[in-house]
């Protein structure tokens, strides 16, 4: 094979020229149609526009609140802290990022109670929430709490 052989995969399409008169096979409006917001120059018309009628998104009802800055959470379950740490006293974000359980050390991390096997890990846990049932089963199991600033 030579370079000489080597095809493109897809024809190459012409961009449409417009604007050049009746002559073109675009007509006299450059494919713009007559009158109206179309026609003009400049942008037609906004994302969401409905020719006119009430834009759709103004149409849904909008109840509640949404925090444009939510806080996000880095979840870690019980049963992956049982699997990857043993024998540690302190158990906090540091060491869930040292082994690969969180992402970040800085961003707060929860600690879930997704766990079926027994728990007896009597270390104190450091995070910035628990969930009650995590709680619980730290507690019973011999460990500790506290709570870090979020």
């Amino acid at each position: 094979m030579n370079i000489s052989q080597l095809q493109p995969k897809k024809k190459h399409k012409k961009p449409k020229r417009v604007g050049r008169g009746p002559g073109s096979g675009h007509g006299k409006t450059s494919t713009r149609g007559h009158k109206g917001t179309g026609q003009r120059k400049g942008r037609m018309y906004y994302i969401g526009f409905g020719g006119g009628n009430v834009p759709y998104l103004r149409k849904i009802p909008k109840r509640g609140f949404t925090s444009k800055r939510p806080k996000e959470y880095q979840i870690v379950n019980l049963k992956d802290i049982v699997k990857k740490i043993k024998n540690k006293k302190e158990i906090t974000p540091k060491e869930l990022k040292k082994v690969n359980l969180i992402k970040e050390e800085k961003k707060p991390v929860k600690i879930l109670a997704d766990i079926k096997e027994e728990f007896s890990l009597d270390s104190v846990f450091k995070a910035q929430k628990f969930s009650k049932k995590a709680k619980e089963i730290i507690e019973k199991g011999g460990g500790k709490i506290e709570y870090l600033p979020e």
